[in-house]
């Protein structure tokens, strides 16, 4: 959320409500439709699954991927954001929200908590896509109604100064979401690819000795 205040800014001028409408339709897009597929799979999906591929859980398998591919997207948004790689948004500021908030959509498809696994085969018991739909939405919005209301308050006590300040340098803007967006996606690639396959025996990951 807090790497989408540039891009944002860039959609909407001095409101936010536009363009974070945007930037949820691409959450609850992805949200909605991948729980009402997971309660269609069911227990077939990897997710679910208790099954091992080799040594890791076939549910790790499948954050691996997933997280992987969400962490190379942001990853390049940040790239292209600073200018280092072609930007395929940059005359579609509000396309580049929305696709920020379908990579935030796509974070349920790969977390494997156990809170959340109990939470998707309550949905799978259901039987009903819709509610499938309607339960991811409901955790996707959760994952960013803290963020949100910190920065509609923000908005609020500075009467729109601070999305002036924010739109006002764009170069400075442009440097701190770009920053903000390589940080969280090599983040992702270290944790889920590099060192979550070596506890399994898969790659190797520095120890540390308090570990």
């Amino acid at each position: 959320m807090a790497a989408s205040v540039g891009p944002m800014s860039q959609a909407g001028g001095r409101s936010l409500v536009r363009p974070f409408a945007f930037f949820t339709l691409g959450m609850v897009g992805v949200s909605a439709l991948y729980g009402a597929i997971g309660v269609l799979i069911g227990p077939d999906l990897p997710q679910l699954s208790t099954a091992t591929i080799g040594t890791m859980p076939a549910r790790l398998v499948q954050s691996a991927v997933v997280f992987g591919v969400v962490g190379l997207a942001l990853a390049y948004l940040g790239l292209a954001t600073l200018g280092v790689v072609p930007d395929v948004f940059r005359r579609r500021p509000v396309a580049r929200v929305v696709v920020l908030g379908a990579l935030v959509g796509a974070f349920l498809i790969g977390r494997p908590y156990p809170l959340f696994i109990k939470l998707f085969r309550s949905a799978v018991e259901s039987g009903n896509p819709l509610y499938g739909a309607g339960t991811f939405v409901l955790q996707s919005l959760g994952n960013i109604v803290l963020v949100a209301v910190v920065f509609a308050v923000v908005s609020l006590v500075s009467r729109g100064r601070f999305l002036a300040a924010v739109a006002r340098d764009p170069r400075r803007t442009a440097s701190v979401s770009g920053a903000l967006l390589i940080a969280l996606g090599v983040f992702l690639l270290v944790y889920w690819d590099v060192r979550v396959p070596s506890i399994f025996g898969i790659g190797w990951f520095p120890t540390m000795p308090y570990n």
